[in-house]
């Protein structure tokens, strides 16, 4: 199972970040898109791929509604080709991004017409001009030039001459787990590091395939979890709180709690959601953080010291997920415990985890 990180994207901190991570033997960097908050993904990867030879990089995750996909589809394969084929598009339908520009998640509809678009991009392939959801009245159609000649469908052609880059996505809820199953590489679940929703996530999607003819094995399972390693359980707990939150959302953000939940983790989500304050995203002294019990910390995320983090991590990997994109200490966290949470991490889970 390949352990990735999941970091803010910084142009001027890529590089030095992107080494540091290689360094202390992490598989791959993941960095966010939410373009209010943080600098451009792709600028960040492709600084960070000159800046190091075997590390996976990807977005941890784009969008649907920000970049046209294929705005996406070449920004992410510019990448894997700068880093010698060590890019994965990561993508979901939006959160932070999107509720930046007073947006809510995308519809499902417009997210799978999304994917399959963006796929048939990413392997050289053309998309329709009429399947192109620009409004008529942002840009007007291209037979209103009167040209002598003009491409028939949209396609990126330079893309087909290389490897494709492989897309996942992040899924909580069963109708975007059924459509990564049938349109992604990797479904990298956001349901926490609860075995049993984890369970309910992959046997959903295998099924998914199964009723559609395709093969149940030919698809990867990831997921997002946030973790806190420190000897001390509750600084442990303090270090992902924040993080936590957003993931934990994503399982309830409409109303509906996603996936097995008990009654009181139906109503610790419940209390989340109507705590939740968007100019707090992710920090760790937010008024949404100081909602979760230390018991739905320890199962949602994991934490502890190494040897309970190890034996977390293996447990999620027993249950067949080949990647896990781990979220560490986040803003409004002790910044003292979150270093030694790093060092622990860096001399004892990724060691044992890697042999």
């Amino acid at each position: 199972m390949q352990l990735w990180t999941t970091q803010v994207a910084s142009a001027r901190g890529a590089q030095r970040m992107a080494q540091e991570v290689e360094a202390a033997g992490w598989d791959g960097l993941l960095v966010v898109d939410s373009q209010n908050l943080s600098g451009d993904p792709y600028v960040a990867l492709a600084l960070a791929a000159v800046a190091t030879k075997r590390i996976g990089l990807g977005t941890g995750v784009t969008n649907s509604v920000t970049r046209h996909a294929a705005a996406t589809a070449t920004a992410i394969t510019s990448v894997n080709r700068v880093s010698g084929g060590r890019a994965v598009l990561g993508i979901g339908r939006g959160d932070s991004a999107l509720a930046h520009l007073g947006r809510a998640p995308a519809r499902l509809r417009q997210f799978e017409r999304y994917l399959k678009q963006l796929q048939a991009y990413l392997r050289g392939e053309s998309v329709p001009f009429e399947e192109i959801d620009i409004p008529v009245d942002f840009a007007p159609p291209m037979s209103e030039l009167h040209l002598h000649d003009a491409p028939p469908a949209s396609r990126i052609a330079w893309i087909a001459e290389g490897a494709k880059v492989p897309m996942e996505v992040a899924a909580s809820g069963p109708k975007v787990i059924a459509m990564s199953a049938l349109h992604a590489e990797r479904v990298m679940f956001t349901l926490g590091a609860d075995v049993e929703r984890l369970q309910w996530g992959i046997e959903l999607a295998k099924k998914i395939r199964r009723d559609a003819g395709l093969d149940p094995d030919a698809i990867a399972f990831g997921a997002y979890i946030n973790m806190g390693c420190h000897s001390d359980v509750e600084k442990a707990r303090g270090l992902v709180r924040g993080g936590l939150t957003t993931f934990a959302r994503f399982s309830v953000m409409h109303g509906k709690a996603n996936g097995p939940v008990s009654a009181r983790d139906r109503e610790q989500l419940a209390t989340l959601v109507s705590n939740y304050d968007m100019k707090q995203h992710t920090r760790a002294d937010s008024r949404q953080a100081g909602t979760l019990s230390d018991d739905f910390v320890d199962r949602f995320a994991v934490v502890g010291p190494p040897n309970r983090c190890i034996a977390r991590l293996r447990e999620l990997g027993a249950l067949g997920l080949d990647k896990v994109a781990i979220s560490g200490g986040t803003r409004g966290a002790s910044a003292e415990d979150a270093a030694v949470g790093r060092d622990l991490v860096t001399r004892h889970v990724l060691p044992a985890m890697a042999g």
